[in-house]
Order: C-alpha cells, then sequence, then structure tokens
C-alpha cells in the first residue's frame, strides 16, 4: 500500500507543471499563467524619396508583419516636400543631392535609430529626370548615390535610386489608392482606376480582364508595354498602364505653344506678352488683342494632344496610343496630382478638402469665366495662381483638363471623378501618390514579411 501512494505521488508531481496553471507552497495557492516565450514584433520602416518635376517629396512609413501601415505619432506617414526639383539642377548634380539632405534628416530622426540599417531607402525620378537632355539626368542620380551611401545610415540597395518608368509610376499609384480605400484581394471590377496629371506627364491605369490583357495590343522592343501583370495579396492583377510624357501640367503649355509657334495664342489671358520656359526651351507666350478664346483654345489643344493621330488599334486615346478598352476597372477613377490642384487653386473646392467628386463638365464653366478675364483680372481672381506666377495660364489649364480628360481619354462629360490629394485611412489621411505601392514592394520583398506585391 505505501508502494502505491509513493508511486501516485509521484506521478502527479510529473504531470503537475503540465496540467495544472496552480502550485501548492505549504498551505498557500498560488494561482499563475504559464509562462510563454514573448513573441518577437515584427515590423519595418521604409523611406521614399519622390523625385519629381516640380519639387522633391519624402514619405516614411511603418509596417507590421502583415503590411498594415502602422501609426507615426498621430498620423500614418510622414511627409515633407522641397522646391525646386532635380531637374531644376542640371548643370550642378553635386547640388541635386545636397537639396534632398534636409528631407534626408527628417526622415532619419522619424525612423528609431536602432532600425535605420534595415529600414529600405528608395528615391524614383519621374518626367522631370526622364526629358532632360544628354546624361544629365545620369550625373544627377549618381550624385544623389554617392550622397546616400556616405551620408545615410539607412539601408542603400544598388537598384535603391533611379528613374522609375511612367509604367511603374502609374502601377504603384494604382497600388497605393486601392491599399488605402481597402481593396487589395477583390476582383478587379471592384477596384478604381487612377489618373496622375504631374510636371511632365500624365498616367492612366486601371485593371482589365485577363481576356482584354491577352488581346493587348504588341509594342516594339523597348517600348512600355500596355499590360503590367502584378500580384497584389496573392492575387493576380492585370493593368493596363500608359504614361504620357510631355502632356504633364507644365510640359503640356509647352507643347500647346508650339501649335501657334511666334503667332498669339488664344489660350493666352488679354494683356499677356512674355515668354514661357520648359525643360531648357523658351517658348513665346502673347496673348491676341482680342484676349483668350475658349472655343479657339480648345481647337489649338485638341491640335497639341494629336487626336487626329492614326489609330493603328480599335481605340486610341491620342497620339495613336490604345485606349486599354475601358470596362469595369476603369468605371470608377481617382484623380490626382493637378487634377486635384488646379480645382483647388482657383476655388472650385474648398482647400481643406482631402477630396472631392467633380465632373468633366465642371472645368468648363469656370474656363469660361477665366477666358474672358484680362491678364491683371486674373491675378486678383485667382491669388494662388498670381502667387505662384502661372495667373496668365489659368484658361490654358482649365481647357487643357477638359480636353484631355473628355477628348483624350474619352470620358463622358458628366462622369463624376474621384479627385483628391489625400486619401482617408483608418483615423488618418495617406498622400495619393505613387511612393507607397513602391514601399510595399520594397517591404514584400524582405525576410519575415509577407510577400503582399511584386510584379510578374
Amino acid at each position: 500500500m505505501e508502494f502505491l501512494i509513493t508511486l501516485i505521488t509521484t506521478v502527479l508531481l510529473l504531470l503537475m507543471p503540465a496540467i495544472t496553471s496552480s502550485q501548492y507552497l505549504g498551505n498557500n495557492l498560488l494561482t499563475n499563467r504559464k509562462i510563454f516565450q514573448k513573441q518577437e514584433t515584427i515590423s519595418s520602416y521604409a523611406v521614399v524619396f519622390d523625385a519629381g518635376s516640380t519639387g522633391s517629396r519624402i514619405h516614411v512609413y511603418h509596417f507590421d508583419q502583415n503590411l498594415d501601415l502602422l501609426h507615426i505619432g498621430k498620423d500614418v506617414e510622414f511627409f515633407n516636400k522641397i522646391t525646386p526639383g532635380l531637374s531644376s539642377y542640371a548643370n550642378d548634380p553635386e547640388q541635386a543631392a545636397k537639396s534632398l539632405i534636409p528631407l534626408l534628416q527628417q526622415a532619419e530622426n522619424v525612423v528609431p535609430i536602432d532600425l535605420h540599417h534595415k529600414t529600405p531607402i528608395r528615391l524614383g525620378a519621374t518626367a522631370g529626370l526622364r526629358l532632360l537632355n544628354g546624361d544629365a539626368s545620369e550625373k544627377i542620380l549618381q550624385a544623389v548615390r554617392d550622397m546616400f551611401s556616405n551620408r545615410s545610415t539607412f539601408n542603400v540597395q544598388p537598384d535603391a535610386v533611379s528613374i522609375i518608368d511612367g509604367t511603374q509610376e502609374g502601377s504603384y499609384l494604382w497600388v497605393t489608392v486601392n491599399y488605402a480605400l481597402g481593396n487589395v484581394g477583390k476582383k478587379y471590377t471592384k477596384t478604381v482606376g487612377v489618373m496622375d496629371l504631374g510636371g511632365g506627364s500624365v498616367q492612366m491605369a486601371y485593371a482589365v480582364s485577363k481576356k482584354t490583357a491577352k488581346n493587348a495590343p504588341k509594342v516594339a522592343d523597348g517600348v512600355d508595354p500596355y499590360i503590367k501583370k502584378l500580384v497584389l495579396k496573392g492575387k493576380p492583377y492585370d493593368l493596363y498602364v500608359h504614361s504620357y510624357l510631355h502632356f504633364g501640367r507644365e510640359a503640356s503649355r509647352a507643347e500647346i505653344m508650339k501649335v501657334t509657334r511666334s503667332s498669339p495664342n488664344p489660350c493666352l489671358l488679354a494683356g499677356f506678352d512674355g515668354t514661357y520656359t520648359y525643360a531648357g526651351e523658351e517658348f513665346k507666350a502673347k496673348a491676341p488683342a482680342s484676349g483668350a478664346n475658349f472655343n479657339g483654345c480648345k481647337k489649338i489643344i485638341r491640335k497639341a494632344l494629336k487626336l487626329n493621330y492614326p489609330c493603328p488599334y480599335q481605340n486610341c486615346t491620342f497620339g495613336g496610343i490604345w485606349n486599354g478598352g475601358g470596362g469595369n476597372g476603369q468605371k470608377h477613377l481617382f484623380a490626382s496630382s493637378s487634377f486635384f490642384y488646379l480645382p483647388e487653386d482657383v476655388g472650385m473646392v474648398d482647400p481643406k478638402t482631402p477630396n472631392f467628386k467633380i465632373r468633366p463638365v465642371d472645368l468648363v464653366s469656370e474656363a469660361k469665366k477665366a477666358c474672358a478675364l484680362n491678364f491683371e483680372d486674373a491675378k486678383s481672381t485667382y491669388p494662388f495662381l498670381a502667387k505662384k506666377n502661372i495667373a496668365s495660364y489659368v484658361c490654358m489649364d482649365l481647357i487643357y483638363q477638359y480636353v484631355l480628360l473628355v477628348d483624350g481619354f474619352g470620358l463622358d462629360p458628366l462622369q463624376e471623378i474621384t479627385s483628391g490629394k489625400e486619401i482617408e485611412y483608418q483615423d488618418a489621411v495617406l498622400e495619393a501618390a505613387w511612393p507607397l505601392g513602391n514601399a510595399v514592394e520594397a517591404i514584400s520583398s524582405l525576410p519575415k514579411f509577407e510577400r503582399m506585391m511584386y510584379f510578374v
């Protein structure tokens, strides 16, 4: 009997740690939880420079292991910008690189110092550098690479600094907008198409069906394909993407001036006589004695867009470019950059709003009002444009956006578009710009993180 009691006691002592969450100490019962090894909290920051044609911008994001954004203070990103853009330093690449140091310092202050060596840093240059002549752009990029390597404590990969092509820019923006709206992983018909009117180029990107992608026109070697294939949260998408170089807000003015050459241009306001400089080239900018003319300006812009250019496909936008076929992926559109800033600057919307609804036809009403003004009156009517020294182009810019949307992209004048500089995300807002998509790709490639996004 004594042996049996000893055996049972021994077995109970061996089993107790595994089967109970209590233990005895003398006459006292101590209850305590099992002790598990603390799980490592994995997160990563990403730093992305957007080197645009009119300025450079810094974006800092913080992701958890599942590629969900974490807060940085009260916001879900750190953002700041400087002017002018890198392309303004075409003859001084070292100064171009130095211009980024204040933004770099700000990013270094945002990211905890013990995570610097793990934090990927990228710089994507867009249309401004694409338009520079000769090797000027490559010299600037190399100066930035050297500055990052010598000055930055972040993780600088060999491909960290580059000119991103227009299709990449459009694809990244599409990811940004659909990520922010919670559309990632949904059917392509539930996604939102994007348009981005920058300084040097304009992009259109939207998801299409597999059938449309399969039948997309082939392009010549060295030309960006019409379809970009990417996987986002395990779901493959076929994106129609095209970037129209020379047709951004600033670049388009030069194209419009080329149509009239040294003759008066009906897109310019009465009393204006000067020059317009873009990408180092000067253009005569003189208004007719009678001032701007809505229909005359519209005709000039249609010529600048090459709307009558031969179309080798069933449907084209302008300049002989395939339009992607339309479809549900283009049914809802989000327009960013100058599609937002121009209506804001002319007072069509509340400047405090992050985004708003607008129809192409709404631009016509404002354009007719603007075109009827002389140059001096326009400066007082549009103080924000006057401050930027571009009030003389208000008639031109408004009509250009309308013609681009309706005659160029083939949208219905009454189609409602969401135009914005920011998108509501959780309890904060995100900049509606391509760097978030680029950051998601960068973090997706890190070990231990979900491979949310990659191109195929």
